[in-house]
């Protein structure tokens, strides 16, 4: 079995609900296993540092996270229309990856959730593949080849799995978007094992 690292960052659930459907999908294809992860809360000043175990969802990740996987999927929440500073931090302490090219060739994909359907969900989502590219990886989307995303009326686009949470993130998660996701995670798969081959 080979992995495929599922990375995020999730405040009220919506993204972690994400990723585990893109797991999923990852996980629907022989021989690719998802390896969930998420990351730490930054905060103005750093007291205790957080444990490698939080008390309760995926461990946080590790950058041997990365080298070990054969491909990404990169999930985080809008904030004002980019990926939330937790998400920023950990890829701003990624440089030494990027100096060995550790990543380039993997493929990735990312997918976030907003309070609103105009809040930003394709900028966010382009926002996560910059630091992607920089690393040489193998940025894919969803087609159009997925009818789920020309009938949606909430999450879902070209460039990634998405869902619209309302303001008070109390919206579940649609049949569109749960299908987009679940197929971004196989699309993920059957290509990382393609290159990985």
């Amino acid at each position: 079995m080979q992995d495929i690292l599922v990375l995020y960052y999730s405040q009220h659930g919506a993204v972690r609900q994400l990723a585990h459907m893109i797991a999923h999908g990852i996980d629907a294809v022989p021989g690719a296993q998802a390896r969930i992860r998420s990351v730490p809360k930054v905060a103005p000043t750093t007291q205790i540092a957080s444990p490698a175990v939080p008390d309760e969802g995926a461990p946080y990740v590790e950058l041997k996270d990365l080298e070990e996987c054969i491909g990404l999927a990169l999930g985080s929440p809008t904030r004002f229309g980019n990926m939330a500073a937790a998400m920023k931090y950990f890829w701003d302490g990624t440089a030494g990856l990027w100096m060995k090219g550790a990543l380039a060739g993997k493929p990735a994909a990312v997918f976030t959730s907003t309070a609103s359907m105009h809040g930003g969900q394709e900028t966010t989502l382009i926002s996560m593949m910059l630091p992607l590219l920089h690393h040489g990886m193998v940025v894919m989307g969803i087609p159009y080849t997925e009818p789920e995303l020309t009938t949606t009326l909430s999450g879902g686009t070209p460039y990634g799995a998405s869902h619209v949470a309302g303001a008070a993130a109390d919206r579940p998660i649609t049949e569109d978007e749960r299908k987009l996701a679940f197929a971004l995670g196989k699309r993920l798969a059957h290509a990382a094992l393609k290159l990985a081959a």
